[in-house]
Protein backbone atom coordinates (compact mmCIF):
# COMPACT_ATOMS: atom_id res chain seq x y z
CA UNK A 1 0.00 0.00 0.00
CA UNK A 2 1.03 3.59 -0.22
CA UNK A 3 2.48 5.45 2.35
CA UNK A 4 -0.48 8.01 1.22
CA UNK A 5 -3.33 6.40 0.58
CA UNK A 6 -5.73 5.19 3.00
CA UNK A 7 -7.64 2.08 2.06
CA UNK A 8 -7.21 2.92 -1.64
CA UNK A 9 -3.67 1.65 -2.83
CA UNK A 10 -4.45 4.05 -6.06
CA UNK A 11 -5.31 7.17 -3.78
CA UNK A 12 -2.33 9.10 -4.01
CA UNK A 13 -0.70 7.78 -7.53
CA UNK A 14 -0.03 10.21 -10.51
CA UNK A 15 -2.51 10.79 -12.86
CA UNK A 16 -1.06 9.41 -16.16
CA UNK A 17 -1.23 12.27 -18.95
CA UNK A 18 -2.70 11.86 -22.09
CA UNK A 19 -0.88 10.51 -24.55
CA UNK A 20 0.49 13.19 -27.43
CA UNK A 21 -1.54 13.28 -30.29
CA UNK A 22 0.18 13.33 -33.58
CA UNK A 23 -1.03 16.37 -36.05
CA UNK A 24 -3.70 15.27 -38.43
CA UNK A 25 -1.56 14.69 -41.85
CA UNK A 26 -2.13 17.12 -44.85
CA UNK A 27 -3.68 19.85 -42.68
CA UNK A 28 -2.22 23.05 -42.33
CA UNK A 29 -2.51 26.77 -40.39
CA UNK A 30 -3.16 29.44 -42.19
CA UNK A 31 0.22 29.84 -42.12
CA UNK A 32 1.03 26.76 -44.19
CA UNK A 33 2.55 24.85 -41.32
CA UNK A 34 1.01 21.90 -39.19
CA UNK A 35 -0.67 23.30 -36.43
CA UNK A 36 1.64 22.82 -32.71
CA UNK A 37 0.02 20.19 -30.37
CA UNK A 38 -0.60 21.65 -27.13
CA UNK A 39 -0.73 19.40 -24.12
CA UNK A 40 -4.09 17.38 -23.93
CA UNK A 41 -3.64 16.55 -27.90
CA UNK A 42 -4.92 19.48 -28.86
CA UNK A 43 -3.96 21.36 -32.03
CA UNK A 44 -2.23 24.86 -31.22
CA UNK A 45 -3.53 27.72 -34.17
CA UNK A 46 -0.01 28.66 -33.53
CA UNK A 47 2.84 27.63 -36.03
CA UNK A 48 5.81 25.88 -34.14
CA UNK A 49 8.86 28.35 -33.46
CA UNK A 50 10.67 26.45 -36.04
CA UNK A 51 9.23 26.95 -39.01
CA UNK A 52 10.79 30.67 -39.69
CA UNK A 53 9.61 32.98 -37.33
CA UNK A 54 11.87 36.25 -36.83
CA UNK A 55 13.52 35.57 -33.39
CA UNK A 56 12.22 38.77 -32.14
CA UNK A 57 8.91 37.53 -31.98
CA UNK A 58 9.44 34.07 -30.67
CA UNK A 59 8.98 35.17 -27.07
CA UNK A 60 5.30 36.65 -28.08
CA UNK A 61 4.54 33.24 -29.43
CA UNK A 62 5.21 31.14 -26.73
CA UNK A 63 3.16 34.02 -24.36
CA UNK A 64 0.81 33.08 -26.82
CA UNK A 65 0.98 29.46 -26.62
CA UNK A 66 0.62 29.95 -22.85
CA UNK A 67 -2.53 32.08 -23.23
CA UNK A 68 -3.76 29.19 -25.21
CA UNK A 69 -3.50 26.85 -23.26
CA UNK A 70 -4.97 28.94 -20.05
CA UNK A 71 -8.05 29.36 -22.25
CA UNK A 72 -9.71 25.90 -21.38
CA UNK A 73 -9.14 23.94 -18.20
CA UNK A 74 -7.18 20.65 -18.04
CA UNK A 75 -9.79 18.28 -17.58
CA UNK A 76 -11.27 19.98 -20.81
CA UNK A 77 -7.96 19.32 -22.97
CA UNK A 78 -7.58 16.18 -21.54
CA UNK A 79 -11.40 14.69 -22.55
CA UNK A 80 -11.14 16.98 -26.11
CA UNK A 81 -7.62 14.76 -26.75
CA UNK A 82 -9.17 11.48 -25.77
CA UNK A 83 -12.23 12.21 -27.89
CA UNK A 84 -10.43 12.93 -31.01
CA UNK A 85 -8.10 10.19 -30.82
CA UNK A 86 -11.41 8.07 -29.86
CA UNK A 87 -12.90 9.37 -33.62
CA UNK A 88 -9.56 9.45 -35.65
CA UNK A 89 -9.18 5.80 -34.80
CA UNK A 90 -12.64 4.66 -35.45
CA UNK A 91 -11.75 6.58 -39.30
CA UNK A 92 -9.02 4.49 -39.76
CA UNK A 93 -10.82 0.53 -39.04
CA UNK A 94 -13.83 1.75 -41.40
CA UNK A 95 -10.79 3.22 -43.92
CA UNK A 96 -12.29 6.97 -43.61
CA UNK A 97 -10.67 10.57 -43.47
CA UNK A 98 -11.18 12.15 -40.62
CA UNK A 99 -10.25 15.67 -42.36
CA UNK A 100 -11.72 17.23 -43.62
CA UNK A 101 -14.84 16.78 -41.62
CA UNK A 102 -17.54 15.14 -43.49
CA UNK A 103 -21.12 15.63 -41.54
CA UNK A 104 -21.92 11.78 -43.39
CA UNK A 105 -18.76 10.25 -41.29
CA UNK A 106 -19.59 12.03 -38.16
CA UNK A 107 -23.36 11.02 -38.11
CA UNK A 108 -21.87 6.79 -39.21
CA UNK A 109 -19.66 7.86 -36.02
CA UNK A 110 -22.32 8.61 -33.58
CA UNK A 111 -24.78 5.92 -34.54
CA UNK A 112 -21.83 3.60 -34.25
CA UNK A 113 -20.86 5.60 -30.72
CA UNK A 114 -24.70 4.89 -29.77
CA UNK A 115 -24.47 1.66 -31.00
CA UNK A 116 -21.78 0.25 -29.24
CA UNK A 117 -20.01 -0.52 -32.54
CA UNK A 118 -16.76 2.63 -31.59
CA UNK A 119 -15.82 0.65 -27.86
CA UNK A 120 -16.48 -1.80 -25.92
CA UNK A 121 -19.70 -0.95 -25.06
CA UNK A 122 -22.48 1.70 -26.26
CA UNK A 123 -22.09 5.54 -24.83
CA UNK A 124 -24.02 7.14 -23.04
CA UNK A 125 -26.36 10.18 -24.86
CA UNK A 126 -23.86 12.71 -22.53
CA UNK A 127 -20.89 11.56 -23.45
CA UNK A 128 -21.56 11.31 -27.32
CA UNK A 129 -22.56 15.14 -27.14
CA UNK A 130 -19.40 15.97 -25.35
CA UNK A 131 -17.71 13.88 -28.37
CA UNK A 132 -19.25 16.00 -30.71
CA UNK A 133 -18.28 18.94 -28.90
CA UNK A 134 -15.20 17.87 -29.20
CA UNK A 135 -15.08 17.69 -32.47
CA UNK A 136 -16.29 20.77 -33.00
CA UNK A 137 -13.69 22.05 -30.94
CA UNK A 138 -10.81 20.66 -33.06
CA UNK A 139 -12.00 21.17 -36.50
CA UNK A 140 -12.41 24.66 -35.35
CA UNK A 141 -8.77 24.98 -34.26
CA UNK A 142 -7.88 23.39 -37.31
CA UNK A 143 -9.76 26.21 -39.24
CA UNK A 144 -12.05 24.05 -40.94
CA UNK A 145 -15.98 24.35 -40.93
CA UNK A 146 -17.55 21.71 -39.25
CA UNK A 147 -21.98 22.42 -38.94
CA UNK A 148 -23.38 20.54 -35.80
CA UNK A 149 -26.70 21.35 -37.12
CA UNK A 150 -26.51 19.90 -40.11
CA UNK A 151 -29.57 17.34 -40.77
CA UNK A 152 -27.04 14.27 -41.27
CA UNK A 153 -25.70 14.82 -37.88
CA UNK A 154 -28.43 16.74 -35.98
CA UNK A 155 -31.46 14.27 -37.00
CA UNK A 156 -29.23 11.03 -36.08
CA UNK A 157 -28.44 13.12 -32.84
CA UNK A 158 -32.01 13.21 -31.98
CA UNK A 159 -32.91 10.01 -32.79
CA UNK A 160 -30.54 8.91 -30.62
CA UNK A 161 -31.65 10.83 -27.55
CA UNK A 162 -35.39 9.55 -28.01
CA UNK A 163 -34.09 5.87 -28.56
CA UNK A 164 -31.42 5.83 -25.50
CA UNK A 165 -31.87 9.45 -23.64
CA UNK A 166 -32.05 8.51 -19.61
CA UNK A 167 -32.27 11.18 -16.59
CA UNK A 168 -28.66 11.90 -15.52
CA UNK A 169 -26.72 9.63 -12.48
CA UNK A 170 -26.07 11.68 -10.07
CA UNK A 171 -23.79 10.86 -6.99
CA UNK A 172 -25.08 10.35 -3.12
CA UNK A 173 -25.09 13.43 -1.31
CA UNK A 174 -23.10 13.20 1.49
CA UNK A 175 -24.95 15.27 4.38
CA UNK A 176 -23.68 16.88 7.68
CA UNK A 177 -24.37 13.34 9.84
CA UNK A 178 -22.09 11.69 7.00
CA UNK A 179 -19.30 14.53 6.73
CA UNK A 180 -18.89 13.81 10.63
CA UNK A 181 -19.25 9.76 10.79
CA UNK A 182 -16.37 10.68 7.67
CA UNK A 183 -14.00 12.50 9.43
CA UNK A 184 -13.78 10.02 11.82
CA UNK A 185 -12.18 7.67 9.59
CA UNK A 186 -9.38 9.54 9.43
CA UNK A 187 -6.51 9.50 11.53
CA UNK A 188 -6.02 12.74 13.31
CA UNK A 189 -2.79 12.22 14.60
CA UNK A 190 -1.36 11.36 11.23
CA UNK A 191 -0.32 14.30 8.72
CA UNK A 192 -2.59 12.40 6.02
CA UNK A 193 -5.58 12.13 8.14
CA UNK A 194 -5.12 16.34 8.72
CA UNK A 195 -4.98 16.92 5.37
CA UNK A 196 -8.00 14.59 4.17
CA UNK A 197 -10.08 16.13 7.05
CA UNK A 198 -9.01 19.72 6.00
CA UNK A 199 -10.00 19.01 2.31
CA UNK A 200 -13.24 17.21 3.44
CA UNK A 201 -14.46 19.97 5.16
CA UNK A 202 -13.56 22.48 2.86
CA UNK A 203 -15.23 21.19 -0.21
CA UNK A 204 -18.18 20.11 1.85
CA UNK A 205 -18.55 23.39 3.61
CA UNK A 206 -17.38 25.64 0.31
CA UNK A 207 -19.75 23.54 -1.85
CA UNK A 208 -16.55 23.21 -4.33
CA UNK A 209 -16.13 21.40 -7.34
CA UNK A 210 -12.86 18.90 -6.78
CA UNK A 211 -10.73 20.49 -9.33
CA UNK A 212 -11.19 23.42 -7.34
CA UNK A 213 -10.57 22.06 -4.34
CA UNK A 214 -7.31 21.27 -5.41
CA UNK A 215 -6.27 23.86 -7.06
CA UNK A 216 -6.33 26.91 -4.15
CA UNK A 217 -3.09 28.15 -2.91
CA UNK A 218 -2.29 30.12 0.04
CA UNK A 219 -2.33 33.27 -1.54
CA UNK A 220 -2.95 34.92 -4.58
CA UNK A 221 -0.44 34.59 -7.77
CA UNK A 222 1.73 31.69 -6.43
CA UNK A 223 1.76 29.13 -8.78
CA UNK A 224 1.15 29.30 -12.02
CA UNK A 225 -1.36 25.91 -12.47
CA UNK A 226 -3.30 27.67 -9.44
CA UNK A 227 -7.23 28.41 -9.73
CA UNK A 228 -7.92 30.13 -6.55
CA UNK A 229 -6.87 31.17 -3.37
CA UNK A 230 -7.90 31.67 0.65
CA UNK A 231 -7.99 34.04 2.73
CA UNK A 232 -8.52 33.61 6.72
CA UNK A 233 -10.33 36.02 8.35
CA UNK A 234 -11.71 36.43 12.35
CA UNK A 235 -15.23 34.85 11.08
CA UNK A 236 -14.21 32.18 8.32
CA UNK A 237 -12.22 32.42 5.11
CA UNK A 238 -12.85 34.05 1.98
CA UNK A 239 -11.99 31.84 -1.05
CA UNK A 240 -11.47 33.08 -4.47
CA UNK A 241 -11.80 31.00 -7.23
CA UNK A 242 -11.29 31.31 -11.07
CA UNK A 243 -14.54 29.37 -13.19
CA UNK A 244 -14.87 29.03 -16.62
CA UNK A 245 -16.93 32.51 -16.46
CA UNK A 246 -14.92 34.27 -14.66
CA UNK A 247 -13.40 35.21 -10.82
CA UNK A 248 -15.97 33.96 -7.88
CA UNK A 249 -15.84 34.52 -4.09
CA UNK A 250 -17.06 31.56 -1.62
CA UNK A 251 -17.36 32.53 2.15
CA UNK A 252 -16.35 30.02 4.70
CA UNK A 253 -18.04 30.41 7.67
CA UNK A 254 -16.57 28.85 11.15
CA UNK A 255 -17.94 26.08 12.46
CA UNK A 256 -19.99 25.49 15.71
CA UNK A 257 -17.25 23.12 17.38
CA UNK A 258 -13.37 23.50 15.86
CA UNK A 259 -13.83 19.44 15.53
CA UNK A 260 -16.44 20.15 12.77
CA UNK A 261 -14.58 23.54 11.60
CA UNK A 262 -13.46 23.59 8.31
CA UNK A 263 -11.47 26.78 9.13
CA UNK A 264 -9.72 25.17 11.95
CA UNK A 265 -9.33 22.26 10.11
CA UNK A 266 -7.21 23.69 7.25
CA UNK A 267 -5.35 26.07 10.00
CA UNK A 268 -4.34 22.89 11.65
CA UNK A 269 -3.42 20.59 8.50
CA UNK A 270 -1.02 23.79 7.29
CA UNK A 271 0.84 24.46 10.44
CA UNK A 272 1.78 21.02 10.88
CA UNK A 273 2.30 20.47 7.25
CA UNK A 274 4.65 23.94 7.61
CA UNK A 275 2.88 25.31 4.46
CA UNK A 276 3.05 28.67 3.90
CA UNK A 277 3.30 29.39 0.26
CA UNK A 278 1.40 27.69 -2.71
CA UNK A 279 -0.39 24.70 -2.83
CA UNK A 280 -2.72 23.83 0.00
CA UNK A 281 -3.53 20.56 -0.39
CA UNK A 282 -0.58 18.70 -1.37
CA UNK A 283 0.88 14.43 -1.29
CA UNK A 284 2.49 13.33 2.01
CA UNK A 285 5.55 11.13 1.48
CA UNK A 286 7.91 9.56 3.41
CA UNK A 287 5.83 6.68 5.34
CA UNK A 288 3.65 9.85 6.32
CA UNK A 289 5.88 11.88 7.66
CA UNK A 290 7.25 14.52 4.83
CA UNK A 291 4.60 16.84 2.38
CA UNK A 292 5.80 17.26 -1.04
CA UNK A 293 5.51 20.15 -3.47
CA UNK A 294 3.22 19.24 -5.27
CA UNK A 295 -0.60 19.73 -5.39
CA UNK A 296 -2.99 16.89 -5.50
CA UNK A 297 -5.13 15.85 -8.34
CA UNK A 298 -8.90 16.12 -8.59
CA UNK A 299 -9.59 12.75 -9.19
CA UNK A 300 -7.84 11.87 -6.00
CA UNK A 301 -10.50 13.81 -4.08
CA UNK A 302 -13.05 12.06 -5.57
CA UNK A 303 -11.34 8.64 -4.41
CA UNK A 304 -11.39 10.48 -0.97
CA UNK A 305 -14.66 11.04 -0.82
CA UNK A 306 -15.62 7.12 -2.20
CA UNK A 307 -13.15 5.44 0.63
CA UNK A 308 -14.23 7.89 3.34
CA UNK A 309 -18.11 7.31 2.77
CA UNK A 310 -17.84 3.73 2.15
CA UNK A 311 -15.52 2.97 5.31
CA UNK A 312 -17.80 5.15 7.22
CA UNK A 313 -20.99 3.26 6.73
CA UNK A 314 -22.62 5.74 4.56
CA UNK A 315 -25.88 4.47 2.85
CA UNK A 316 -25.51 1.34 4.37
CA UNK A 317 -28.90 0.23 3.39
CA UNK A 318 -27.88 -0.48 -0.17
CA UNK A 319 -26.03 -3.66 -1.48
CA UNK A 320 -22.70 -2.97 -1.03
CA UNK A 321 -21.79 -3.15 -5.21
CA UNK A 322 -24.77 -0.54 -5.60
CA UNK A 323 -22.53 2.17 -2.66
CA UNK A 324 -19.61 1.55 -4.73
CA UNK A 325 -20.29 3.89 -7.71
CA UNK A 326 -22.64 6.33 -5.06
CA UNK A 327 -19.55 8.77 -4.10
CA UNK A 328 -17.29 11.17 -5.78
CA UNK A 329 -16.30 14.44 -5.32
CA UNK A 330 -19.93 15.45 -6.75
CA UNK A 331 -21.20 14.27 -3.45
CA UNK A 332 -19.79 16.90 -1.34
CA UNK A 333 -21.57 19.60 -3.49
CA UNK A 334 -24.58 17.74 -3.54
CA UNK A 335 -24.33 17.34 0.19
CA UNK A 336 -24.06 21.25 0.51
CA UNK A 337 -27.11 21.76 -1.49
CA UNK A 338 -29.33 19.25 0.38
CA UNK A 339 -28.53 20.33 4.03
CA UNK A 340 -28.24 24.26 3.57
CA UNK A 341 -31.51 24.98 5.43
CA UNK A 342 -31.03 28.53 4.04
CA UNK A 343 -33.14 30.60 1.22
CA UNK A 344 -32.33 28.93 -2.00
CA UNK A 345 -30.37 32.01 -3.18
CA UNK A 346 -27.73 31.64 -0.97
CA UNK A 347 -26.95 28.04 -2.14
CA UNK A 348 -26.96 29.21 -5.68
CA UNK A 349 -24.21 31.70 -4.92
CA UNK A 350 -22.07 29.21 -2.50
CA UNK A 351 -22.23 26.64 -5.36
CA UNK A 352 -21.54 29.04 -8.63
CA UNK A 353 -24.74 28.66 -10.29
CA UNK A 354 -26.40 30.51 -13.11
CA UNK A 355 -30.33 29.85 -12.35
CA UNK A 356 -31.62 28.41 -9.35
CA UNK A 357 -33.17 25.42 -11.45
CA UNK A 358 -29.74 24.00 -11.48
CA UNK A 359 -29.06 24.18 -7.91
CA UNK A 360 -32.48 22.17 -7.26
CA UNK A 361 -30.51 19.49 -9.71
CA UNK A 362 -28.24 19.22 -6.88
CA UNK A 363 -30.98 18.78 -4.32
CA UNK A 364 -31.03 14.81 -3.05
CA UNK A 365 -32.73 13.16 0.21
CA UNK A 366 -33.95 16.25 1.36
CA UNK A 367 -38.07 16.83 2.21
CA UNK A 368 -39.24 16.72 -1.39
CA UNK A 369 -43.03 17.92 -0.13
CA UNK A 370 -41.78 20.46 2.45
CA UNK A 371 -43.79 23.08 0.01
CA UNK A 372 -47.35 21.23 -0.45
CA UNK A 373 -48.27 23.06 -3.62
CA UNK A 374 -51.27 20.24 -3.37
CA UNK A 375 -52.26 21.43 -0.18
CA UNK A 376 -51.77 25.38 -0.88
CA UNK A 377 -54.40 25.30 -3.62
CA UNK A 378 -56.89 23.87 -1.52
CA UNK A 379 -57.38 20.45 -2.07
Amino acid sequence: MSPDAPRDPAFDAQDDPAPPESPAPGVASSTGEKPAEAPGGLPSPLPDVTTGLPAHLEPLADRARDYFRASSAENTRRAYGADWRHYTAWCRRQALDPLPPDVQTIGLYITACAAGKAGPKPDAVSTIERRLSALSWQFRQRGLVFDRQDRHVATVLAGIRRTHGRPPVKKEAVLPEDVIAMLETFDRGALRGLRDRAMLLVGFAGGLRRSEVVGLDVGPEQTEDGSGWIEILKDGMAVTLRGKTGWREVEIGRGSSDATCPVVALQTWLKLARIGHGPLFRRVREGGKDVGPDRLTDKQVARLVKAAALAAGVRADLPEGDREGKFAGHSLRAGLASSAEVDERYVQKQLGHASAEQTRGYQRRRDRFRVNLTKAAGL
